[in-house]
């Protein structure tokens, strides 16, 4: 697609990825993220009429949600295309956009009854299903229509997510309630008020994206939106599904231990540990190759977005110490503590952009971007203390430490060093901490359950490693 559409017409899908999302926050009211915590207290219950009956409120809700939030998205176009763009040339597809969002909170809802029931596998499948059949859909579109096929290629993508997510959670047992929907109060009150907490953190998320991308168009040009969204993708696309797992996996298993505090901490410190592994060499890689990696990925137009990428990956680097922590908040259920945090990091977040994009150009956003992050650990830290006792284990520290200083040389050394040395210095930092993680990783990980061929490969390894230590 940035093939297709360049800068400028990436740019426009990105505003149009933000208005969607906003939109899919709103209309939701964090429905599909507090379900994943009512259906796995119902599964810990092991009592199957509650679990059926919660997967078929959940379900009915979603459905109900999504039709809403696409009718106001239709009624409120024309404001957002003005607001967004200044104009109201775009309404039209804005209308178009009103459908997606009904198909990602249809998703999402089918997608919590997944999730709620820990079928993690079933919820990969989902989402590499969706993902190919939206790339199958949309990018035919794009070819022929381009900039005028962007609204509705995000329509395509949502439409094979929907489909691909009630494709693999249509085995659940999910039996009619006994009562109507509108007679289950306190089961709609419980995951309404808990699920105001999620949207209006993903509100002030998604919001803080949106008003960047609105002041990058405002003070700069459209062109200069795709190199930002062109970034955004390439930074969070390795961190991602380190983050994903965090919320799939991650957090259904602390609510479960949320009045564990030994319990929780321990799984806090696995989770911190094991995504730090995950995440640390793809970090490194991609601060040190940033300009062939924007070059090789999108084209030589994107090559300007490569400073504004290392600003956004150091940023990603500290959301992956950050965020196990705030998952803590949201298992003990504190609610306005969890949105004061988010509100914090987002009012820094938009503050910043404000005063550093006149200043700074695009990379104003990508330090704006970072710097939050900082604020964030310093609330999140303290606020875990607090709530469970939390501590960081004496090998998250080592790990931690280890982590930061390789991210903070791959960052410094293009800055430094000539081109050729910083290469070479970054390619052997990374070249060990792939070692260093894939060696941890192996100590902290089973490998029954892996695939038989990822086995085979982890105990030839081993069997390497421990030929090596031996001599």
């Amino acid at each position: 697609m940035a093939l297709l559409l360049e800068p400028a017409g990436f740019g426009l899908l990105g505003l149009f990825g933000s208005i969607t999302d906003l939109a899919v926050s709103l209309g939701g009211l964090g429905v599909s993220n507090s379900a994943v915590r009512q259906i796995a207290e119902a599964a810990a219950s092991e009592d199957f009429q509650r679990i059926a009956t919660t997967l078929a409120l959940v379900r009915r809700v979603n459905l109900a949600l999504g039709l809403i939030g696409a009718a106001l998205l239709t009624l409120l176009a024309r404001p957002v295309s003005l607001l967004t763009f200044g104009v109201d040339d775009y309404a039209g597809a804005i209308t178009i956009l009103s459908v997606a969002v009904f198909f990602r909170l249809a998703a999402a809802g089918e997608t919590a009854l997944l999730q709620g029931m820990r079928l993690i596998g079933d919820v990969a499948r989902a989402n590499v299903l969706g993902a190919t059949l939206g790339m199958v859909a949309s990018v035919p579109v794009i070819y022929l229509f381009r900039e005028n096929g962007v609204a509705p290629s995000l329509l395509l993508v949502a439409a094979g997510t929907a489909f691909a997510a009630w494709f693999y959670s249509r085995r659940l047992a999910v039996s009619a309630p006994t009562a109507g929907i509108f007679e289950r109060k306190a089961e709609i009150v419980a995951l309404l008020r808990l699920g105001f907490a999620f949207m209006a953190s993903g509100f002030m998320t998604l919001g803080a994206a949106y008003v960047v991308r609105i002041v990058i168009v405002r003070h700069l040009n459209l062109d200069a939106a795709g190199l930002y969204a062109s970034a955004w993708t390439l930074g969070g696309l390795y961190v991602g599904y380190v983050l994903q797992a965090m919320g799939i996996d991650f957090y259904p298993r602390l609510v479960g231990a949320a009045s564990d505090h030994p319990r929780c901490n321990q799984l806090v410190n696995e989770q911190a540990h094991v995504s730090m592994l995950l995440a640390g060499p793809g970090i490194v890689g991609t601060l040190i190759f940033a300009p062939l990696v924007v070059t090789a990925l999108y084209s030589a137009k994107f090559a300007a977005a490569a400073t504004l990428l290392r600003w956004i990956c150091l940023g990603m680097a500290l959301r992956v110490l950050t965020w196990p922590l705030g998952f803590v908040i949201v298992a003990k259920n504190r609610q306005a503590m969890f949105l004061a945090v988010d509100a914090a990091w987002t009012i820094a977040n938009v503050s910043l952009t404000v005063a550093l994009v006149p200043l700074l150009g695009l990379n104003g956003a990508g330090v704006a971007f970072f710097a939050p992050y900082v604020l964030h650990g310093a609330l999140v830290y303290p606020i875990a203390r607090s709530l469970t006792g939390f501590r960081w284990s004496p090998e998250n520290i080592w790990t931690g430490a280890l982590f930061l200083s390789t991210i903070a040389v791959a960052f410094l050394a293009p800055y430094v060093l000539p081109d050729l040395w910083a290469v070479a210095l970054g390619g052997a930092i990374m070249a060990l901490s792939c070692f260093y993680s894939a060696r941890r990783l192996m100590r902290v990980v089973t490998t029954e359950r892996a695939p038989a061929k990822l086995r085979r490969l982890f105990e030839l390894l081993r069997s390497l490693w421990q030929h090596q230590a031996t001599r």
